[in-house]
């Protein structure tokens, strides 16, 4: 079940779901509009020969009130807000259509798990042949709610518990490297 906007504002209450900050205006019927925020990352292209799973990436880090994505290419940015989500609700990321009409595609693998704390990491690909400026604080995305039908067995503990700012991706971490 997706929750509607009348649900989020009663668990934000409660204090079972926390987004901070948050703007009235945020919540949508539906959704709550997330925002870019202020650090960003991006593959150092000139550093490394090729991205490999079972190995960390490098990355360029860098905070801006504004970034320009380039046509074609990809940036990892971090939201505004930070998440608390009980274990009983799972979160989807999804661009706003506004934005994705413009051409830029927003993702974050799509899914947030429940027990999930700590800022999202946005995925931002330039499908165009012109540069996209964005300035933080804009609405770029939006987290869309569902109810589990019972509390998760094992809430989400993983590599990216607790996060702030973008964070790169933690796939070397993965069992199949072992």
């Amino acid at each position: 079940m997706i929750l509607s906007d009348q649900t989020i504002r009663s668990m934000m209450e409660q204090g079972d779901l926390s987004i901070d900050p948050l703007e009235d205006h945020q919540i949508q019927p539906a959704s709550v509009d997330i925002r870019l925020g202020t650090h960003f990352l991006k593959i150092d292209e000139n550093a490394i020969e090729s991205i490999q799973l079972d190995r960390p990436a490098k990355y360029v880090e860098f905070e801006s009130d504004q970034v320009i994505i380039p046509p074609h290419s990809f940036l990892l940015a971090t939201t505004k807000e930070y998440i608390r989500l009980p274990q009983h609700i799972t979160a989807f990321v999804e661009g706003r259509s506004s934005i994705g009409r413009m051409g830029l595609f927003i993702q974050n693998a799509g899914w947030v798990d429940p027990g999930f704390e700590g800022e999202i990491t946005l995925e931002l690909y330039n499908a165009n042949r012109l540069p996209i400026r964005l300035t933080s604080g804009r609405r770029l995305a939006q987290l869309v709610f569902a109810e589990m039908d019972q509390k998760a067995g094992v809430p989400y503990a993983g590599k990216y518990q607790g996060q702030r700012n973008a964070m790169g991706s933690h796939a070397f971490l993965d069992q199949e490297n072992e």
